[in-house]
């Protein structure tokens, strides 16, 4: 999917959630995308489910596989994680991803890295 066809799926006026920041409005929504996307050579999401929830909603388990330029020397990446979505007139108006940022960012920071497993280490 190209950034340019995530009209046919959200709303303009969708609430996007994610660890990293909150983005209000199609045209943030796309921005963002745009600029993750800038450094990644690979991303790919395996759906190990979707659940409805309520009456216009749904909650996704997802395994996201990516490579970047800048995160873990471009070797391949997967960060497991939740969605929550609402949709209303058959388009994607509220959308939360939950994810662990340490997983897909800070474990492959040469130096914070080695620190968190660490600390994970000890924790268990």
């Amino acid at each position: 999917m190209q950034v340019s066809e995530l009209e046919n799926i959200y709303s303009t006026d969708v609430v996007f959630i994610d660890p990293i920041a909150e983005h209000n409005g199609l045209a943030a929504v796309e921005q963002y995308f745009s600029k993750l996307l800038k450094n990644a050579k690979y991303c790919e999401f395996d759906i190990h489910y979707k659940n409805p929830v309520a009456e216009q909603g749904y909650v996704v388990s997802w395994t996201m596989k990516f490579t970047s330029k800048r995160i873990n020397k471009g070797r391949p990446v997967a960060v497991d994680g939740l969605t929550i979505i609402n949709i209303q007139n058959d388009k994607i108006v509220f959308h939360r991803d939950y994810y662990d940022l340490g997983q897909m960012l800070y474990e492959h920071i040469p130096m914070l890295g080695r620190i968190i497993k660490k600390i994970k280490r000890s924790m268990g």
